[in-house]
């Protein structure tokens, strides 16, 4: 369901801790400053309402996170989240993943989390899917050497086309589960739709990505 416009969440967003402008020229080449530190960068593409990169950052203090979601509204439901105790190892950012070359330098990424990303299951909306092999491409060039995509996902279609994309893209991949939550996988943090899928009692399909 699509969130209702809301202007006081966008006024809002600007004032909230660890919520940065949507400038590039700010960002591009600065990240260890807005970090204030050099460490693993870390990006969740479609970050919803924060459960899991906030979730993240908690467990791993040692990497920089930043959740990036184009859609004010709900970032703005994951910055609230941030609020209380601010997590200095996190951000957040508006924008759209077509626009990640604007952001990040090549090889300045080292980890991409794609989870639970929206499916477009009609066969003409393909390009539009986060795992098609021109996004990937794109992630590619702003990912290090040996650098990683983690993918989740509830939809085995959409699972096996990302297989299909990480294949024509020339990338490795490997560990693979179709049904994550009885795989014996320890290190697993839930989006909210996972949380609720996993309710549900239906399989959760992962793999990952490896960068040349």
């Amino acid at each position: 369901m699509r969130m209702r416009r809301n202007h006081q969440a966008e006024e809002n967003l600007k004032t909230m801790p660890g919520v940065l402008p949507g400038s590039p020229k700010s960002l591009y080449g600065h990240w260890e400053e807005v970090f204030q530190r050099k460490a693993p960068l870390h990006l969740e593409l479609g970050m919803g309402k924060g459960d899991f990169i906030i979730g993240m950052a908690q467990k791993h203090p040692e990497f920089n996170f930043i959740g990036v979601e184009r859609v004010p509204e709900v970032q703005y439901v994951a910055a609230q989240k941030n609020l209380k105790e601010p997590l200095p190892n996190l951000r957040f950012l508006s924008l759209d993943a077509v626009e990640l070359e604007l952001f990040f330098q090549p090889g300045e990424v080292d980890r991409i989390y794609l989870n639970f990303s929206d499916p477009w299951p009609k066969k003409r909306h393909a390009k539009r899917r986060l795992t098609y092999v021109d996004m990937l491409k794109i992630y590619q060039k702003i990912l290090k050497p040996g650098g990683q995509i983690h993918f989740k996902t509830d939809g085995e279609p959409f699972f096996e086309f990302s297989l299909e994309q990480f294949r024509e893209a020339g990338m490795s991949f490997g560990k693979i589960s179709r049904d994550l939550h009885h795989s014996g996988f320890e290190d697993n943090v839930m989006t909210e739709y996972e949380k609720r899928f996993s309710e549900l009692g239906l399989p959760i399909y992962r793999c990952e990505g490896w960068n040349g």
